[in-house]
């Protein structure tokens, strides 16, 4: 059995025995029909397609999980994916511009998040203790661990798009995700912890200082090798239930956290997407990731990341 963030996120010996042989679990979907089409693809060789809208004209809409399919491609180790059975949330691009130089370029789009329920991402705490501590000098403290991205609530964001043009060839260089326009809160939180060596060994259980930051921006580069994701919070505070406690809010919150290791792929796919974007392309289809497990939630956890008593997951 592979365990994700403790005893309520265990993959079932059936599904580590799909894992094994390359196979996904077939998940009914947890929104209507109508919401569902961006993830046509999953069964096949790819990831989900999220529809692209220009213009108020032609307004599209995509489930959350299409547009946020980038974490799972991101990550280098297992992911799990909880979602509510009545999750309806749904993105729409709701405003384009693009300004192209004979040099450069930028391009800006605004998204609204729309709808009810949560989308939560949780990361292998086995392997992401085991790819932090190996480069720790021995009995040092393996400090913010990324432990789950949970989006939850509306709001507006916005992609932003530069690159270069060198003999009429363009190419992404930056792609930079905010989840903060229009003066909105974000509706996007991440965990993070820290563990301390014991006996010469790092584990889970043994997780200290538990943190909850609430997520503005990400920010992916072509130039970095190997490439790294920038984080950037609006507040971060010690987690306890009912939420935050002693919040730390402003620019000081942000000096402590160092860019976060990604995978190339889900980097590329990340540049990619920034690429149809500025060539205005009706669709962008993510690749498949194949780290990705599957869960249904019956409802909201208000506490993301917890150990809780009870398993409220909907079997596949």
């Amino acid at each position: 059995m592979v365990a994700l963030i403790g005893p309520a996120t265990v993959l079932g010996q059936g599904a580590a025995e799909m894992e094994e042989s390359g196979k996904t679990a077939a998940v009914p979907p947890a929104v209507p029909p109508s919401l569902t089409d961006g993830d046509a693809d999953v069964a096949a060789c790819n990831g989900p397609t999220v529809r692209l809208s220009y213009g108020p004209k032609t307004l599209e809409t995509s489930r959350m999980s299409s547009f946020m399919y980038f974490v799972p491609l991101i990550s280098p180790v297992a992911v799990g994916r909880e979602t509510g059975v009545r999750n309806d949330q749904r993105v729409a691009v709701v405003s384009y511009d693009r300004r192209v130089t004979s040099k450069s370029f930028c391009v800006t789009c605004e998204f609204e998040m729309l709808g009810d329920g949560f989308t939560r991402y949780l990361f292998d705490p086995t392997g992401m203790i085991a790819t932090r501590a190996a480069a720790l000098t021995k009995g040092d403290t393996l400090a913010n661990v990324l432990e789950y991205i949970h989006f939850e609530g509306t709001g507006f964001g916005s992609l932003r798009i530069r690159g270069s043009v060198d003999d009429g060839v363009e190419t992404v260089r930056e792609v930079d995700l905010r989840f903060n326009e229009r003066g909105r809160r974000s509706p996007v939180t991440i965990g993070l912890y820290d563990v301390k060596c014991d006996d010469g060994r790092y584990r889970y259980e043994n997780r200290c200082d538990e943190l909850v930051a609430r997520v503005n921006t990400l920010t992916f580069k072509r130039s970095e090798k190997p490439p790294r994701m920038d984080i950037t919070v609006a507040s971060i505070g010690r987690k306890k239930a009912g939420g935050f406690f002693g919040q730390v809010k402003g620019a000081l919150t942000n000096l402590f956290l160092k860019p976060v290791s990604v995978d190339p792929r889900g980097n590329d796919a990340m540049l990619q997407f920034g690429y149809a974007l500025l060539r205005q392309e009706p669709a962008f289809t993510f690749p498949k990731a194949g780290n990705l497990k599957e869960f249904q939630i019956a409802a909201a956890d208000p506490n993301p990341g917890d150990d809780r008593g009870e398993d409220r997951r909907v079997a596949p």
